[in-house]
């Protein structure tokens, strides 16, 4: 059988889940997020972001998430912007277009986005009324090209968002993975603070499904939860998404699994970069992108699976590898391994 590191959610979930889920099973509780889980579960995201005024909401996916924030915020006319690599414009079938919203894309080289990348769409969507208006952006930590923002960077962007009027909102799919990579300097207090709402991606560190939005900007949370519900998402038993996340924030296991992924995904980066491997970005995170000969492709797709994420040249491509909260040591070994042999 193979071992797949085409993604962080080929797993289920962490036993602390499943136990909880088992013990708590025949529990009568309150439906549509009002179990006492899901409640318990929401302080604990406060206390561990610092936050007590913001707002937390339980959905089941990313792309759900991102479609219901973005369109919840915008008005008809009103736009969202995101680097070209971003989830939103290539890996959701138009979700957010199908809202209503443009989405603009900005060329990055590491998946980020910056104020100095912002002010030219800013100037050319100007001719008020016959243009769409900007009014969000989307970012995400870590990117979907696995580098992670800085504290610095999301300040400065925050404040340009801020001095623009602009909202500034944060995929968190892998927001744990970003946030434990070995040069990260963000902490989720900051993230909090400088975004005006962001989500703690559960589905891709640990649970079986879940996402945690948190809304930090008070002009923002009103009447929220009626989008919640309007699509679909208020499943009438929360309780399944508040004890994972209510497991996931004791202890603070949810970084603890996320360091995990990064380390084992680091042992991977080692062990090729001392062979002399390029990478088409340099990670941190538990997303690498190793740039190799097809041949040698080849060989590595007979034990494992991963994702070929560009065409280099005729003879080299770039591959997406993704670690888990649960990728072994074994496996790791295995594919290091097979590193040293095949290219010694």
């Amino acid at each position: 059988m193979k071992f797949s590191f085409k993604n962080d959610y080929s797993e289920g979930c962490h036993p602390n889940i499943l136990q909880s889920l088992l013990l708590n099973n025949t529990d009568q509780q309150a439906g549509y997020g009002e179990d006492q889980y899901s409640l318990q579960a929401k302080e604990l995201i406060k206390e561990r972001i610092k936050s007590p005024a913001s707002e937390i909401y339980f959905v089941s996916g990313g792309t759900q998430a991102n479609l219901i924030v973005i369109s919840s915020l915008l008005k008809p006319y009103q736009c969202v912007i995101s680097a070209s690599t971003g989830h939103i414009l290539n890996n959701e079938a138009g979700a957010i277009e199908a809202t209503g919203h443009k989405v603009l894309g900005i060329e990055t080289q590491d998946g980020k986005i910056s104020p100095s990348d912002i002010i030219p769409i800013l100037k050319n969507h100007s001719n008020v009324p016959h243009q769409v208006m900007p009014k969000l952006v989307y970012i995400s930590n870590s990117t979907e090209l696995g580098t992670i923002y800085q504290a610095k960077e999301l300040e400065e962007l925050s404040a340009f968002c801020k001095e623009h009027k602009l909202y500034l909102f944060m995929d968190g799919a892998r927001l744990g993975h970003g946030l434990t990579a070995e040069i990260s300097d963000l902490t989720i207090e900051k993230v909090a603070e400088l975004t005006d709402i962001f989500y703690l991606g559960g589905t891709k560190n640990g649970a079986l499904i879940g996402e945690a939005i948190v809304i930090n900007n008070p002009a923002i949370q009103e009447d929220f939860g009626f989008n919640i519900k309007q699509k679909g998402a208020l499943l009438a038993k929360g309780r399944l998404l508040g004890i994972q996340f209510l497991e996931l924030m004791k202890n603070d296991l949810y970084f603890d699994l996320a360091k995990h992924a990064n380390q084992q995904a680091m042992k991977m980066k080692n062990a090729m970069a001392e062979r002399g491997v390029q990478f088409l970005s340099d990670t941190y995170t538990n997303q690498i992108f190793p740039v190799i000969s097809n041949e040698m492709i080849e060989i590595l797709s007979e034990k494992f699976e991963f994702y070929v994420w560009k065409k280099i040249d005729e003879k080299y491509s770039a591959i997406r590898l993704i670690t888990s909260w649960n990728t072994s040591d074994e496996a790791v070994d295995s594919f290091n391994e097979m590193i040293n042999s095949k290219l010694s």
